[in-house]
């Protein structure tokens, strides 16, 4: 059986550490911003130039940083074809996750590279320090198709109307269980789904185990803090307004769906008895907790499928898409996208490489070749989930649908996330994305921690997160006038 492919091929560790890593982002935004000149540096939209003209033939050197293009063979056959459009350009990069402080050091001392590879959340703090440019006329010089991406991740990289970022793989959510537990406990997938809180409350006290005192099996993970936008879209709330200007941190449903979440680890003893259980577990190995049988459910983005079915095939696991209260399949789409620096020095070459590398036509050249080699491996290929609609829906049609080789329970997780793919939603991207995003989770740890309520912890967020908001927006509005006016 092959492994999932999805956005994070080989994730280094295990994802709980968001929280740390928004820390990290928002320390690095606020240390090294203020050594950039907001606005400082023109795009071609300011003016007035064709940066991008079509077929124009590049040159010199294209510097990457943030990507590893022999992370496997999707990567690779994507980054030659890039790298064949570029000739005789060259490629020269910086592999590994990008560096904020390393690339905003860089971008303030006048040594920005020409081609980052970044989160989408980061994307709309660097172009409001104008960081990185908009991509309107790479777009449309380069005819970009960017009508086959998919809308909610566009969404996560446009920021007062321009686009500033083309989004690559897309990480979405699904509901993982015991399949085992949940049958000798009576229940199905529909009773841990997300659909009925009461449902899930419920089975969460029938899954879990204590021996004594002591929590012997977790019933039912809401993994907080990091889902906590998943919980709220869930319960019908936003965390931010369409336009990225208001927060909502404070909606009575927020409230309410950290109070489920935080329920559901209070019924087992609380968070950090949960979090110390949870830690313990090998999750990478044949020792994690659905193949120990000390899970009951949990949603849980779609890479994990990878490492379940490489190291404990034979572990009775269940899937289905994790849903709404109104019973609809819902996920939190995130992932990364490609930008160019606004003082790069070679903004032509990093378009064309962005257009290749996320093309339909190079998606499907990936799909072949890691088909291929499924087949030579005897494994059936499962996919590839991407922020490309276009793409997605021709590789399933070609090779997964069409495959028998793929089996229960596993054919269920592809399939569920496949569902959950085209039923993302994602945040809008923010001149405060990183203030933001701490403001939220710090308001939910505090509650996680027993340091406050869910309706206190969540009225302090908003207030940061709003007076973080305030003034990215008027910062960048005052930019923007500056700018007109000159």
């Amino acid at each position: 059986m092959s492994t999932v492919e999805t956005q994070m091929h080989h994730p280094p560790h295990h994802r709980h550490p968001r929280a740390r890593r928004a820390a990290t982002a928002a320390a690095a935004f606020s240390l090294v911003l203020t050594a950039c000149a907001t606005g400082s540096q023109p795009t071609s939209l300011e003016s007035g130039t064709d940066m991008f003209p079509a077929g124009a033939e590049v040159s010199g050197v294209l510097n990457i940083m943030g990507y590893n293009a022999d992370a496997d063979e999707v990567a690779r056959t994507r980054a030659d074809l890039a790298t064949k459009a570029v000739a005789p350009a060259t490629i020269k990069a910086t592999e590994g996750e990008l560096d904020v402080q390393q690339f905003l050091s860089a971008v303030a001392a006048g040594d920005a590279p020409d081609l980052i590879y970044a989160n989408r959340d980061q994307l709309g703090t660097f172009a409001a320090r104008n960081a990185i440019m908009p991509l309107d006329q790479c777009i449309s010089g380069e005819q970009i198709a960017i009508n086959d991406f998919r809308e909610s991740a566009i969404t996560q990289v446009t920021l007062d109307g321009h686009i500033y970022g083309i989004p690559e793989f897309n990480q979405v959510q699904i509901l993982m269980a015991n399949g085992d537990l949940l049958e000798d406990a009576g229940l199905g997938t529909a009773d841990v789904d997300g659909s009925s809180w009461d449902k899930v409350t419920a089975a969460n006290k029938a899954l879990m185990r204590k021996d004594g005192n002591k929590l012997s099996a977790i019933g039912f993970d809401s993994k907080l803090p990091e889902f906590l936008p998943l919980w709220a879209k869930s319960n019908g709330a936003d965390l931010v307004s369409a336009d990225g200007k208001s927060a909502l941190l404070d909606d009575p449903k927020v409230v309410e769906a950290l109070e489920f979440g935080i329920g559901i680890y209070a019924d087992q003893g609380g968070f950090g008895t949960v979090k110390a259980f949870r830690d313990s577990a090998d999750f990478f190995g044949k020792g994690n907790q659905f193949a120990t049988n000390v899970l009951g459910a949990m949603p849980m983005e779609q890479w994990y499928i990878n490492i379940l079915n490489d190291v404990s095939e034979q572990a009775p696991m269940a899937f289905d898409t994790f849903k709404t209260t109104a019973g609809q399949p819902l996920s939190f789409g995130t992932g990364s996208a490609w930008a160019i620096p606004a003082a790069g020095k070679n903004p032509q070459a990093a378009c064309r490489y962005i257009k290749t590398i996320t093309q339909t036509d190079s998606w499907l050249a990936a799909a072949e070749t890691r088909a291929s080699k499924r087949e030579e491996e005897k494994k059936p290929f499962t996919g590839l989930f991407t922020a490309n609609q276009s793409a997605d829906d021709q590789i399933k049609a070609k090779y997964v649908d069409a495959s028998t080789a793929l089996e229960s329970p596993w054919k269920e997780a592809v399939e569920a996330s496949y569902t959950a793919n085209d039923a993302s939603f994602s945040m809008p991207a923010m001149p405060a994305d990183a203030e933001f995003k701490q403001a939220w989770l710090d308001a939910v740890n505090r509650v996680l921690n027993g340091d406050a309520t869910a309706t206190d912890s969540l009225a302090a967020g908003q207030k940061e997160a709003q007076a973080a908001l305030d003034k990215a927006w008027a910062d960048l509005d005052n930019t923007n006038a500056t700018r007109d006016a000159g």
